[in-house]
């Protein structure tokens, strides 16, 4: 039986861990950037001792190639991001794209041959981190990136991704050339952290994934005036904080209602002038709803979407909203999910059939793919944070049942 090694994937992980801008304070790689520079010429490297043809598309993802026996056969992809949030973890992400990585030694040591090609995938800009719009490399690869968004998504310094691009070396007015083929794609098959409790909590060693939540994100501008703080009575103010500050809690109570696990946070939010002594003039807050049920993520939104309208009236602020993503819940494929199954009880691997909560490239694959996603342990459910860790033999578990995923799906004679 064809089995990962433990110690290349420790390799791997604690390599690519070095390439971050924020030493010592967690994993900080952001699209587009040095750190990104020197972890994908790592990962091609990797790529090509693996005996892969290696390529990048307009979007920026990083690809290796495995040619199949048939002509024109529909290729297999499997792999996950190598970006991060700020000040994040070395497995989120990294983890799938090592898996990769292995898959395509293993194969190439055991000169192993399929039907179908094999794609092996390190994707940019899934978390979103820099320039706000996550998924970013699957939502490329199935056309759902245009390029006036490019010059829309901007960095915290006013950099729009088609800059960032440009001076990375690709052409933003290229994008759609990083668009699939329609039937090009067998299947997507990712690898991820869980990024939760509940599978370190229950001592199970695989996560196989049923449902991905759908997700809104959207950005919020509320535009007061500001004026001293002293000599400005509290009845003629228009205080865009104290709007904002009714609009996080009704966001909560909303989320609440809605019950059935959906979920509704405001993770970033900046004030400006941003004096101790200013009436705060400008709000600027990001919102993020998730539910595995679209009526309960429209219902979360729209009554947040109507609350605002009231907020303009009430406090005399001017609100503007800015959608940078909405995905539907996904269900993935069944067929794939069987194949996770048998070959987890194959190996003698502990396995359970759950939903994730994260959005994962494989939701935005679906409509070009069948899809798979494999969880492996987060030690104690900690992710996006510097303590964020899952023991490498864990990992080997997920590759091996992926592995054997793939043999099947890419039709091997093994």
């Amino acid at each position: 039986m064809l089995e990962a090694k433990t110690e290349r994937i420790r390799k791997d992980i604690e390599t690519m861990a070095g390439f971050t801008a924020t030493p010592g304070k967690g994993m900080t790689r952001f699209s587009f950037s040095k750190e990104d520079r020197m972890t994908r010429d790592y990962i091609a490297s990797e790529m090509k001792g693996a005996g892969l043809t290696v390529f990048e598309d307009a979007a920026g993802n990083l690809f290796g190639r495995r040619e199949g026996t048939v002509p024109g056969a529909p290729a297999v992809m499997i792999g996950s991001h190598f970006d991060s949030v700020k000040n994040g973890g070395a497995f989120d992400g990294p983890a799938g794209v090592v898996m990769g990585l292995e898959i395509a030694r293993v194969l190439q040591e055991n000169g192993i041959a399929a039907e179908h090609p094999l794609e092996f995938a390190a994707l940019v800009e899934e978390e979103g981190a820099r320039f706000g719009g996550g998924l970013y490399g699957s939502r490329a690869m199935t056309g759902k990136v245009t390029r006036e968004a490019l010059d829309t998504f901007k960095d915290r310094d006013g950099v729009s991704a088609a800059e960032a691009m440009k001076a990375f070396g690709f052409d933003p007015d290229k994008i759609g050339e990083a668009v699939r083929p329609k039937g090009s794609l067998k299947a997507f098959i990712e690898m991820h952290i869980e990024q939760g409790p509940i599978l370190e909590s229950g001592g199970t060693d695989l996560g196989l994934v049923k449902t991905i939540v759908g997700i809104s994100q959207r950005e919020v501008e509320i535009l007061g005036r500001p004026d001293h703080a002293g000599t400005t009575p509290m009845d003629m103010r228009c205080n865009a904080l104290t709007a904002a500050a009714e609009a996080v809690l009704f966001l909560d109570r909303a989320a609440k209602e809605a019950a059935g696990g959906t979920v509704g946070t405001v993770g970033r939010m900046e004030v400006f002038p941003g004096g101790a002594n200013i009436v705060p003039g400008r709000v600027f807050f990001t919102i993020d709803v998730r539910s595995v049920y679209m009526e309960k993520l429209e219902q979360v939104t729209g009554s947040f979407a109507a609350f605002l309208k009231e907020l303009e009236k009430k406090h005399g602020v001017t609100i503007s909203v800015t959608d940078k993503l909405t995905v539907r819940p996904v269900e993935m494929s069944a067929e794939i999910l069987g194949l996770f199954e048998a070959e987890a009880a194959k190996r003698s691997y502990t396995s359970k059939v759950m939903q994730s909560g994260a959005g994962h490239d494989a939701m935005i694959m679906a409509s070009a793919a069948d899809v798979g996603l494999v969880f492996v342990p987060s030690k104690g459910g900690r992710s996006h944070c510097p303590e964020e860790w899952t023991d490498y033999g864990q990992i080997k578990k997920g590759v091996d049942v992926v592995l054997g995923a793939v043999l099947s799906l890419a039709k091997t004679a093994v």
